[in-house]
């Protein structure tokens, strides 16, 4: 009787362990979609240049399981604002100001709405077409959107939506970096020094903090406090106020010739603003002769 019992355990054990087996190959061997995105409210960060012109994005899709698909898998993507809404919610809360921006019809396009990954492939890729000048750098912008799978195709629900995070920059600064550039110089002929960060406008211009003014990341301040900093071909400066900073460049500086170069030491590069300007905060004016200075890394 014992050795009845012993044989029905083990012959029990044995079909629920090819049952758990089938079921592990099943999900192993099985193809599932995702949309590529980090780990962070499914962001991908898309680093575009300012170039008068059109450029050009991705938005990819990868499949999983052990074998490559034996048929085209197709995912459609839609624009749709729920994981849009819970990032600003779940970092901003209630202060709006601060939110993200959905990126404008006139800024993308997306010529074909959908992801095909080919037979015996593992990825698939969406092509994004992006104007980003008149951009702002001060503002995070996206393009909220989610992949629907046709039919017999299954996706990842945890990555079937993206947040496509659009970022610029230009030769002299970058909105997915800080581009600080150390300071040195006079003013009003005292010696000062210190860094500043510069903020990408356009192909050929940046947002800079007049003198040794404190910057706040706030529209207020950036308006009474910035200038801009604009290169011509020949590599002149022009020195614009931003919005309500009254600025004038002083020309004819021999050491600070409002000049833009790029300077090479012992195999390191710098790009190098050599200033000088006046500008005015409230009553007081001050006189700026300034160089900024960062090193080129890539």
């Amino acid at each position: 009787m014992k050795s009845r019992l012993i044989a029905l355990f083990i012959l029990q054990y044995f079909l629920i362990s090819c049952n758990d087996n089938d079921v592990f190959e099943q999900e192993m061997y099985k193809n599932v979609v995702a949309l590529i995105s980090s780990s962070y409210h499914n962001n991908f960060e898309e680093v575009v240049p300012l170039n008068d012109e059109e450029v050009t994005g991705y938005i990819t899709a990868s499949v999983g399981g052990s074998y490559a698909p034996d048929r085209d898998l197709t995912v459609n993507l839609i624009e749709d604002n729920t994981l849009f809404d819970k990032y600003n919610w779940s970092l901003y809360d209630a202060d709006t100001k601060l939110y993200a921006k959905l990126l404008t019809k006139a800024s993308y396009n997306i010529p074909e709405a959908k992801i095909v990954i080919k037979a015996g492939e593992r990825t698939g890729r969406a092509l994004v077409k992006l104007r980003p000048d008149g951009l702002s750098p001060d503002s995070t912008y996206f393009i909220s959107l989610k992949a629907l799978p046709e039919e017999g195709v299954e996706i990842n629900p945890n990555k079937s939506n993206v947040l496509y995070k659009v970022m610029i920059y230009n030769q002299y600064a970058s909105q997915a970096k800080n581009s600080f550039y150390s300071m040195t110089g006079l003013q009003d002929g005292a010696i000062t020094a210190g860094s500043k960060k510069l903020f990408p406008i356009s192909k050929n211009s940046v947002r800079v903090t007049a003198g040794i003014e404190s910057f706040a990341s706030n529209e207020q301040s950036i308006a009474k406090t910035s200038m801009i900093l604009e290169v011509g071909p020949d590599n002149k400066v022009t020195i614009k106020p931003y919005k309500n900073l009254v600025v004038h460049q002083i020309d004819n500086d021999s050491r600070y010739p409002n000049k833009f170069t790029i300077e090479e030491s012992y195999g390191r590069k710098f790009n190098v603003f050599t200033l000088c300007y006046d500008y005015q905060i409230g009553n007081i004016t001050k006189r700026m002769h300034e160089e900024l200075r960062m090193e080129i890394t890539e």
